[in-house]
Parts: structure tokens; sequence; C-alpha cells
């Protein structure tokens, strides 16, 4: 089955708009607030997501598309976000630059023509890495971020209202 990379973008534009929705009136206390020690903000897993669509995905797919053997920049998610203080930052504005990244990455990936989606980068853990799999893990991204921003959600109205049961609710 070949990718469909119009559908793939279809989602990929959509998902700004649901970034935008779990976003939507969260203040600068929840934006900040981490549920445990080591666990992400919701500020930090958003800037982590703009990051990702210019250094991770579009970056490396344009370089596999180009050259499959060049090896690929070191990316490390965790150390970014303290060593650029991705949790003192205004939650708009990374939402802004979220979706100012997603609109350059859409016009790029619409620009695609004739791809080779089995050309692979080897060398990544787990072995090699084709170019399909690096496009349907772009979006699997966004699904594993927006699982967690709603998480984060719960987490947080759970903290907030202690002395109540969501129990009625039912099982998350």
């Amino acid at each position: 089955m070949a990718v469909n990379i119009a559908w793939v973008i279809d989602r990929l534009e959509a998902d700004v708009l649901v970034f935008q929705g779990l976003l939507r009136g969260v203040e600068t206390t929840q934006a900040r607030w981490r549920p445990a020690e080591g666990k992400w903000s919701i500020l930090e897993v958003i800037n982590h997501c703009a990051e990702e669509e210019s250094v991770d995905f579009k970056a490396r797919l344009r370089l596999l598309l180009e050259d499959p053997a060049k090896d690929w920049p070191a990316i490390d998610p965790e150390r970014s976000a303290v060593e650029n203080n991705f949790n003192a930052r205004e939650l708009q504005d990374s939402l802004d630059r979220f979706a100012g990244e997603r609109r350059d990455s859409i016009a790029w990936l619409q620009g695609l023509s004739q791809i080779d989606w089995e050309v692979a980068h080897s060398g990544q853990r787990g072995g090699p890495l084709r170019a399909g799999d690096l496009l349907v893990s772009w979006l699997t991204h966004d699904l594993i971020h927006i699982r967690q921003i709603n998480r984060l959600h719960y987490e947080y109205h759970a903290a907030i209202t202690p002395e109540f049961s969501a129990a009625y609710a039912g099982n998350w």
C-alpha cells in the first residue's frame, strides 16, 4: 500500500486545530504544572512539538530524501526542554510557534513530488528507517502528544479538586 501523503498532510494540518482547542483557556499555572518530578508540563510538550517540527521530522525527511547515506544530527528532546527553558515560556507564543512551524512543514510536504517512500536511512535505533516510516511517525508523534496533553488536563483537574471524586465519569 502506498503512502497517502494527502491524507497525512490533512491530518497534520488538522492537528494544529486539535492542539489549539486543547490549549484554549489554559492559564499559566496549569501550563507550567508538572504532575511529578521528571514529567513534562503542557508548555514543555507544546514547545517540544514545535522543536520536533523543525529539527526532527521535516529536517530528517528532507535529509533522507536528499541523501539517504548522510548522517543525521543528534537530537536530545529531554535536554533541549531544560536548556531552552520551555517551561518558562508563554503558552500562546509557544502554540503560535508550533502552528508556524507546522504551516512551513505543510507547505514543504505539499511541494514534494515523485517520492520514493521506500528509500531508507540506516543507523537508526531499531534498524533502517524508510521515508514512509518517518512520515507516518510524524503524524503518530502528534497523536502521542495530544494524548499526553489530555492526560495532563485530567491529572491537573484531579490535583486541584482532591476533595471530590470523578469516579462517576468512568475509568480513565
